[in-house]
């Protein structure tokens, strides 16, 4: 199910039709051309998805490339979670426009208390996609610097950068992340055969790689950590749109015993569920897809933003009958909201969750990261 609101990137799009302040970074250098979308045929959706060929940009309104992960140190002693996306828009005779966040999150343990960090950046033009200047074979490359990526300096000085391998495979670098991830256990197609239909809002593809194996570094209060851990990779593309409020629940799991779950709620303006669904990777590798009668969600607590006064969710019990599994999903830290104004033109909260409950009714454990919008009003 879509999570991603339309919304979301059309403020990106309008950016670039009024030249608005919410741009993070400069548009396109004086004088360079824009990827001005060229006319095509309405698409028959929906067709097969086909890999690696689809870990490529596609000629549609909205797109995202999203990764989730957790890290520790190689002693253990510190624990974190990640976040790295690229959003992309397309809309009529505007430039091609982009958006990308990266966030940190420390773990509390060992008399930590833990912390919460982000950026934002936003871009117009062709200069963010820069497979086709890439000298070794790639399915995505892209780059947000606000500067010429034809030249070498821009990445050693200023490594904001997102890539897809033929294999599966990615590197991601900014925020004061230098990551690589291996491709892992096989991709998996949401909703049974990868597309999401959403009626008259149009549609969505979506699939996840939900344990990549993840070795690189990460600079945080002064230090440069070697760290490894797994990482969660969602791509979606479609002529999809927002239509009235509300906003999504979404969670992806990775449990002790090798199995990974994703559920997504979509919310409406008066607060019920009219769209719910999930997939679930067992142990073996063997995926289930779960409707939405299934999955019982219960909100256990809630937290309240000092900053932009946002109430959220948080902490969950998550029954499903399906698989017959019931646990509590807690936030390792309860302020993990993102304020992306000034890139996306919204307000979120995802961050790293710790899982524990019953499986088939014995104990399991396991990380999750959850995603909530709709829940922010702009000021």
């Amino acid at each position: 199910m879509m999570r991603r609101s339309l919304l979301l990137l059309m403020s990106v799009v309008l950016a670039a039709a009024c030249s608005g302040p919410i741009l993070a970074n400069s548009p396109a250098p004086t004088g360079a051309p824009y990827e001005k979308p060229t006319p095509r045929p309405s698409a028959i959706d929906p067709i097969a998805v086909s890999l690696p060929a689809d870990d490529a940009p596609h000629d549609r309104l909205t797109e995202w490339w999203y990764v989730t992960g957790h890290l520790a140190t190689r002693d253990g002693a510190r624990e974190f979670g990640y976040e790295a996306v690229v959003f992309r828009a397309q809309r009529g005779e505007f430039p091609v426009a982009w958006a990308s966040h990266i966030a940190i999150t420390e773990k509390p343990r060992g008399g930590r208390a833990g912390s919460f960090t982000y950026d934002q950046r936003a871009e117009i033009g062709p200069q963010v996609n820069i497979a086709p200047v890439m000298s070794r074979a790639v399915s995505a490359a892209f780059a947000i610097t606000g500067a010429n990526p034809l030249d070498p300096s821009t990445l050693e000085r200023d490594p904001w950068v997102m890539l897809v391998l033929p294999d599966g495979g990615m590197e991601i670098g900014g925020n004061g992340l230098m990551l690589q991830l291996a491709a892992g256990r096989a991709p998996v197609l949401h909703d049974t055969d990868g597309w999401v239909g959403f009626a008259d809002a149009g549609g969505s593809y979506y699939y996840s790689r939900t344990r990549m194996p993840t070795t690189g570094t990460l600079a945080i209060g002064g230090e440069t950590l070697v760290v490894a851990g797994s990482s969660w990779f969602d791509h979606q593309w479609g002529d999809f749109i927002a239509i009235g409020g509300g906003g999504w629940d979404w969670f992806a799991l990775n449990l002790s015993d090798g199995s990974d779950l994703m559920l997504s709620f979509v919310r409406a303006k008066d607060g019920s569920f009219p769209l719910v669904y999930g997939t679930w990777i067992g142990a073996n590798g063997v995926v289930q897809h779960i409707e939405g009668d299934q999955i019982n969600l219960t909100a256990l607590g809630s937290w309240t933003s000092p900053r932009t006064g946002a109430t959220w969710p948080s902490g969950w019990r998550v029954q499903i009958g399906q698989i017959d599994l019931d646990v509590t999903v807690t936030p390792e830290l309860a302020d993990q909201e993102l304020n992306t104004v000034e890139s996306t033109g919204v307000i979120y909260w995802e961050g790293a969750n710790a899982v524990v409950g019953t499986l088939g009714g014995r104990p399991i454990t396991g990380r999750s990261y959850v995603e909530l919008t709709g829940y922010a009003t702009l000021r």
